[in-house]
């Protein structure tokens, strides 16, 4: 369930990131609140993630979820721009989520067993 939680909140990351970016520095009211609200909900799967995932983890793909979804919505949604430069080291990062979750749980079931 920890890493269900893990996925929210990071999930939870890109609506309030990309939210920062309508509220055009808290002045437009209700970009401003959905994003205060998605933070505050965010930080409150990140906490519960905490109890069951090393922080150093947990941070790592929450931060990680968080930059890659952005940036991907930044490319497809915004009209940010993309190149293949970017594009590989999304791909590095998103690779690199999934092998701290795989490492992660074998780290797990060795503590456990």
């Amino acid at each position: 369930m920890a890493w269900i939680y893990l996925i929210i909140a990071g999930l939870l990351e890109i609506v309030w990131a990309i939210g920062l970016k309508y509220s055009h520095g808290f002045t437009e009211l209700i970009p401003t609140l959905i994003t205060i609200v998605t933070i505050v909900i965010s930080f409150y799967f990140f906490s519960n993630a905490l109890k069951k995932i090393a922080v150093g983890t947990a941070y790592a793909v929450f931060t990680g979820i968080g930059a890659a979804g952005t940036a991907i919505l930044g490319m497809t949604v915004l009209d940010e721009g993309a190149n293949i430069g970017k594009i590989l080291f999304l791909g590095l990062m998103i690779f690199g989520i999934v092998g701290l979750k795989l490492i992660s749980t074998e780290e797990t079931e060795r503590e456990e067993s």
